[in-house]
């Protein structure tokens, strides 16, 4: 199975301050055929201007990853951190039995371009948590760097995950391939942050994703520069 999803396609949240792209079902955009893909909820590619942000909100029973591809956002939450993400770091919050935080551009002059992703977990009334961290670059060149993981993976320096899902990170130069994995019984999601790249015949760009299940192990060949995310899941 193989399942194109083009940026244009995604749903879409514009507001004075917001330019949101949602690859699932997100907030007013609802479409039945894109709701998840395994225990990947939502993939949201948001452009926040200067000085904009979401003010204080919930969540609950959900591992929520935030991805910072350009300027710095200031977070705020109910557990008492506050910090600013910038383009290298990787944060996680397990909103588990409930967690209140705010997301402002740190800004009054650059946008802040970013990437939120919502993993199920499985379980439910998890204790909430806080995890960041300055990722090294330098291990993602032209490879997968793990980044999160269940616990029992051991892998090493990857945030713990609260269900069967693992996300890895690749800069991909242009002119360089990398192999997808293939393992029975495993479900993949290739999702373009930055550049374009080919799968076969498909050309896929900046905010493409692609789904893969039960299909040969292929690799994919960067056209240009290109930062990717790859989740495998369930």
């Amino acid at each position: 199975m193989i399942i194109y999803r083009p940026s244009s396609a995604r749903g879409r949240t514009e507001t004075g301050w917001l330019d949101g792209r949602h690859t699932f079902s997100f907030g007013a955009y609802r479409d039945p055929a894109w709701v998840h893909f395994g225990a990947l909820r939502v993939i949201n590619e948001d452009v926040v201007a200067p000085s904009g942000g979401f003010p204080p909100h919930d969540h609950a029973d959900m591992e929520i990853i935030t991805y910072v591809l350009s300027g710095a956002l200031a977070h705020q939450d109910s557990l008492g951190n506050a910090a600013m993400i910038r383009p290298g770091e990787i944060q996680m919050m397990r909103a588990g039995t409930g967690i209140t935080h705010s997301e402002f551009n740190a800004s009054k002059t650059e946008p802040v371009h970013l990437l939120q992703i919502w993993i199920m977990p499985n379980a439910r009334g998890l204790a909430p948590g806080y995890q960041q961290r300055a990722l090294n670059t330098a291990d993602r060149a032209d490879t997968w760097q793990t980044v999160v993981a269940p616990a029992n993976n051991n892998i090493s320096g990857a945030f713990d995950i609260a269900t069967d899902a693992r996300l890895s990170l690749a800069q991909l130069a242009a002119g360089k391939p990398l192999a997808l994995p293939a393992e029975a019984g495993r479900k993949y999601w290739l999702q373009i942050a930055k550049g374009s790249v080919t799968y076969g015949d498909q050309v896929l760009s900046q905010g493409d994703g692609l789904g893969l299940s039960g299909e040969p192990a292929r690799g994919i060949t960067a056209s240009e520069d290109s930062e990717l995310l790859l989740f495998d899941l369930v």
